[in-house]
């Protein structure tokens, strides 16, 4: 009977020692920081698309179609002078509208179709297209009324370079990082240590502001989770 207690003593006792060792090296390794970097940059756009919109109104197809003729003509003279080439110009086929045949049409007006010719330029001259958007006037001296106003057809800024800029991006946001975690560590009078788990948020592109679409701001969020030790 004594020595069987005395094997339970031991028992109870060294257990009791390896649950107290297990708590501690848990409670360690569950000392972590969680932080993240952050990273942009203003970058100009890349790439533009603007659309070149007019409208033509009338009872003969045959008259109006010759009229885009004309017009695309003007356009497309206009914008190659300028600087740009045929593989930058998309002429596409005009969206014609038969008002008498609108159901819902009940206003007598003095034209049976209407139709709309677009003209679409998509280049990497983004300085040279926002010069020419602001000239586009200058195609009304010619008999071109270029017509805004319709969300379809918006100037569109992109940004595509953005391979170019990843790798330093997100160095510069996990060193960011790394530096707030240090900084805790010191304020928690602990030490940093190895990284626990880490994830690189998405990039996001985005306009700088609304007045300037040709600005882009890039951002990324890396998330690392740190051990502390003593």
């Amino acid at each position: 009977m004594l020595f069987a207690a005395l094997i339970l003593a031991a028992g109870i006792f060294f257990g009791g020692l390896a649950i107290g060792n297990a708590l501690t090296n848990f409670k360690k390794a569950d000392r972590c920081v969680y932080v993240r970097g952050l990273a942009e940059r203003e970058v100009k756009a890349d790439n533009v698309i603007w659309p070149l919109v007019y409208k033509e109104t009338g009872n003969n197809l045959s008259a109006i179609y010759d009229n885009i003729k004309t017009k695309n003509g003007i356009i497309t003279s206009f914008l190659k002078k300028e600087g740009l080439t045929d593989s930058e110009i998309f002429v596409s086929a005009p969206e014609i509208i038969d008002m008498e045949a609108e159901r819902y049409q009940s206003n007598v007006l003095d034209y049976r179709y209407n139709v709309t010719s677009v003209i679409t330029v998509s280049s990497e001259k983004v300085d040279l297209v926002r010069d020419l958007i602001t000239r586009q006037v200058e195609l009304l001296k010619k008999g071109v009324a270029i017509t805004g106003g319709d969300y379809r057809y918006n100037v569109v800024f992109s940004f595509n370079g953005l391979n170019e800029i990843k790798p330093e991006m997100i160095e510069e946001a996990t060193k960011n990082a790394r530096e707030a975690a240090e900084k805790f560590a010191i304020d928690s009078d602990s030490k940093l240590g190895k990284i626990k788990d880490a994830s690189q948020g998405l990039f996001s592109i985005s306009d700088r502001d609304s007045n300037t679409p040709y600005i882009k701001e890039v951002r990324v969020v890396t998330s690392v989770n740190y051990f502390l030790e003593d």
